[in-house]
């Protein structure tokens, strides 16, 4: 390569750095192709950042034969940029056919991508080969193991990871009392917070924030009020994060006067906010469905919220139409929020609102938003609508056929209730003793 180029070479790298669109980045990469400087290993991790996934993947595709840092960006891209985790694994798969060994930057991003679609027995396989070719020592590795055991539900196999750390960071505590506080092992969670502790480590933002989750779950006001007088003690910034979670806590053991205190005293408030204060359920973008699932059915089933565990549905709809009027916008979890206030107080206008509002935006084929809002409309009286949103849902989940049938059954349609009950038997594949129960009562 001659001075020239390579001037050239230094330039082209210095713009790709510092552009921040993809138009900008196109006119470079024409520059590179004109130049017959083929350098698609400088491309793709700014492609990584201005999340263009089509660009990437283009470019990668055109590679004759990617490396393994070509391949470790894009098997990070499909984890933590797109979400993509079926294709992050088949590249992972192709990378090894290539006869290319993966390392301590594949398997990380492997193992979250195994975590999230709860692809146990490629995490178990691509531990195996971690731990024969020694990256079981690092950190990064370590940590995302126990975060996709954790995640799917082999909570011994993530401690024996954890337990098998020597020289433990805050990484690794975090990863694991994560792990616990998401399973439900609230109990565990707190333990181990305490060993932290005493193993002399401070929390930050990540272990409160789990620790908040475990105190809701338990009800365990004392130390949740302590993680609350860390942050002010510490000057930690009651960010959408941590002012949420503190919300959620309150709410769930029923101090509901602290966690309106927290929503007021937070400057800024964003859709997870607002919705922590009006549902009392955070649901957290880390793509688990079966997170999400949980806390739908715990809010339509219960009615689980900061008002409705204090019986105050109509405050919540009142907070409600304040956050319409800041200009927030509302997502799925608000709507089945407040649809549970309306259904619980029979605010029907409100609830046809909130349907034409979900129609008009295509929400109402989120099966967690037309199941709340079969719910809302056979609490408040009309039956007909619920069946209508019923039928026209593309996809029924167990909450969504106990829904149904349970309001035929309250509305006194036994017969159809039975039926639609032999319905969801042949073909939605669920069972629901739930139903189950309350039919036999109704007969």
């Amino acid at each position: 390569m001659s001075q020239l180029q390579q001037l050239l070479v230094g330039k082209l790298i210095f713009l790709i750095k510092q552009c921040n669109s993809i138009k900008s980045l196109q006119q470079i990469h024409a520059q590179m192709l004109v130049n017959s400087m083929h350098k698609p290993n400088f491309l793709l991790p700014k492609l990584i950042d201005l999340k263009d996934f089509n660009y990437a993947s283009l470019l990668f595709s055109q590679i004759p034969q990617p490396n393994d840092y070509a391949y470790n960006v894009m098997i990070r891209g499909l984890t933590t940029t797109w979400h993509k985790y079926d294709l992050s694994i088949k590249l992972y798969y192709q990378m090894k056919f290539s006869g290319l060994k993966p390392d301590n930057f594949t398997y990380p991003f492997l193992f979250i991508a195994c975590a999230n679609l709860l692809a146990l027995n490629h995490g178990r396989v691509a531990h195996s080969l971690v731990f024969r070719s020694g990256l079981d020592v690092d950190g990064h590795v370590r940590h995302s193991l126990i975060t996709m055991y954790s995640r799917c539900a082999e909570l011994g196999c993530a401690r024996q990871v954890f337990d098998e750390i020597t020289e433990r960071d805050l990484v690794s505590w975090n990863s694991m009392i994560s792990g616990y506080t998401k399973m439900g092992f609230a109990a565990e969670a707190v333990h181990l917070f305490g060993k932290m502790r005493n193993a002399g480590f401070e929390p930050d933002e990540m272990t409160l924030v789990s620790i908040l989750g475990a105190c809701g779950a338990m009800g365990n006001l004392s130390l949740g009020s302590w993680v609350e007088r860390f942050v002010e003690d510490h000057a930690m910034e009651l960010n959408t994060y941590m002012g949420s979670s503190l919300i959620d806590m309150y709410g769930k053991c029923g101090d509901f006067l602290s966690a309106r205190r927290v929503f007021d005293k937070m400057v800024k408030k964003d859709v997870i906010t607002w919705n922590a204060m009006i549902t009392g359920q955070i649901i957290k973008d880390d793509g688990s469905s079966s997170y999400l699932s949980l806390h739908y059915h715990l809010l339509l089933i219960t009615g689980s919220s900061v008002y409705a565990q204090n019986g105050m549905s109509e405050e919540a709809i009142t907070l409600f139409n304040h956050m319409r009027s800041s200009g927030v916008k509302l997502n799925e979890i608000t709507l089945v929020g407040v649809l549970s206030a309306c259904a619980s107080v029979g605010a029907l206008d409100l609830g046809l609102w909130l349907d034409t509002y979900a129609s008009e935006r295509g929400l109402q084929n989120d099966v967690y938003v037309a199941t709340a809002l079969v719910d809302m409309y056979a609490k408040c009286g009309s039956l007909e609508l619920a069946l209508k949103v019923f039928k026209n849902m593309p996809h029924k989940n167990e909450v969504s056929w106990n829904a149904m049938i349970t309001a035929l059954a309250h509305h006194g349609r036994a017969k159809e209730a039975l039926s639609l009950f032999e319905q969801m038997s042949i073909e939605g594949n669920v069972r629901c003793p739930v139903v189950q129960n309350k039919l036999g009562v109704y007969g």
